[in-house]
C-alpha cells in the first residue's frame, strides 16, 4: 500500500478532503459532506501538507482557512478534479459514474477472481493487499467496500458498517514432504504486523513452544510458493488451502484462533451498491 501514497501520486480523494474543507470551513463538516470521519480527513490533509511541505490550512475565528500555500493547493486540486470527472464523461458516464473501489485481502484475492465474473466486477476496481492495510483504506475513504479478515467483527470506523461476517477457520499448512527434526523450532513462513502471523506466534506462544522465522515476505502467493517448497509452516483458512498443500495435523502444534471474514461497506455506498453487496454474499460469504 505504501507504493501507492508516494508523492509522485495523490489520490483524487485526498483532493476532494481539500476542496471540501475549503467549501465549508470545517473540517467536521466536511467529513460529513463525504462520509468520512474527522480522523481520516486529518489523515488525508497530512499526507498531503507532507507532499508539498507546508501546511494548508490555518485555525481562525471562522473555522479552518487556506494558508498562501493551500491556496495554491486548492487552485490544483480543483484543476484535478475537473480533469477527472471529464476523463469520466468520455464514455458517456456522469461525474458520479465511477467504480466501486473493492479493498480485498490477499487471501481471498484468487477465490474472488474465481468465484465473480467478469460482467459482475465491469465496474468494480479491486485493491488487494493485507488485512490492515484495507481497514485502514477503509477508514481513510480510499475504498468504498472491504473484505478482510479480522479477529473482532466490530466495524473499524462509525462510517463503515459490517455487512455480513462469518467465522473463517484457520489450519496449520504445510508442503506433502515437509519433515521436522526432534526439539528443532518451528519454521514459520510469515510476515510480522498481518493477523496470520500473529495466530501462529500466538498459538505458539501458548503452548510455550520455541519456533523460527523461516521466510518473512508481505506476498502472500510467495509464502504459498515457500510452504509448497517445505521450507516451513504456515497458517490459511481450512477452505482456501491449495490442491500443492495438505493440511498439517501433527500432534505437537497447538490450533490457532478463529478469526472471522468481514465484508464491509461505507455507509454513503451501502445503498447504492446493494445489488453488488448480495453478489459478494451470496458468491463469496457463502463458499
Amino acid at each position: 500500500m505504501h507504493r501507492r501514497y508516494q508523492h509522485s501520486s495523490i489520490p483524487t480523494e485526498i483532493m476532494r478532503s481539500v476542496v471540501g474543507i475549503s467549501e465549508t470551513g470545517s473540517i467536521t463538516k466536511a467529513a460529513k459532506n463525504l462520509g468520512l470521519s474527522q480522523p481520516a480527513i486529518s489523515s488525508q490533509i497530512k499526507r498531503i501538507e507532507s507532499a508539498v511541505g507546508g501546511s494548508i490550512f490555518q485555525k481562525s475565528a471562522n473555522g479552518s482557512s487556506a494558508t498562501e500555500l493551500g491556496k495554491l493547493v486548492l487552485i490544483q486540486a480543483k484543476k484535478i478534479l475537473e480533469a477527472n470527472d471529464q476523463l469520466l464523461m468520455l464514455r458517456g458516464g456522469a461525474p458520479d459514474d465511477t467504480p466501486v473501489r473493492l479493498g480485498l485481502s490477499n487471501i481471498y484475492s484468487r477465490r474472488m477472481l474465481a468465484v465473480m465474473t467478469k460482467a459482475e466486477m465491469a465496474n468494480v476496481s479491486l485493491y488487494a493487499d493485507s488485512s490492515a492495510e484495507i481497514i485502514k483504506c477503509l477508514i481513510d475513504g480510499f475504498v468504498d467496500i472491504g473484505i478482510y479478515i479480522s479477529m473482532t467483527d466490530a466495524a473499524p470506523d462509525p462510517t463503515i458498517e459490517v455487512v455480513d461476517q462469518q467465522v473463517d477457520e484457520v489450519t496449520w499448512v504445510r508442503s506433502k514432504d515437509f519433515t521436522l527434526s526432534p526439539g528443532a523450532p518451528i519454521p514459520l513462513l510469515t510476515w510480522p504486523g498481518q493477523i496470520m502471523h500473529d495466530l501462529m506466534t500466538q498459538a505458539l506462544d501458548r503452548k510455550g513452544m520455541v519456533y523460527r522465522i523461516a521466510f518473512s515476505s508481505p506476498d502472500y502467493h510467495a509464502r504459498i510458493e515457500a510452504a509448497k517448497a517445505g521450507i516451513g509452516l504456515t497458517v490459511l483458512p481450512k477452505r482456501l488451502v491449495p490442491d500443492t498443500l495438505m493440511m498439517a495435523n501433527e500432534y505437537y502444534l497447538p490450533p490457532p484462533g478463529m478469526p472471522k471474514m468481514i465484508l464491509c461497506a461505507r455507509s454513503e455506498f451501502r445503498q447504492k451498491n446493494e445489488k453488488l453487496l448480495d453478489q459478494l454474499r451470496d458468491r463469496f460469504m457463502s463458499m
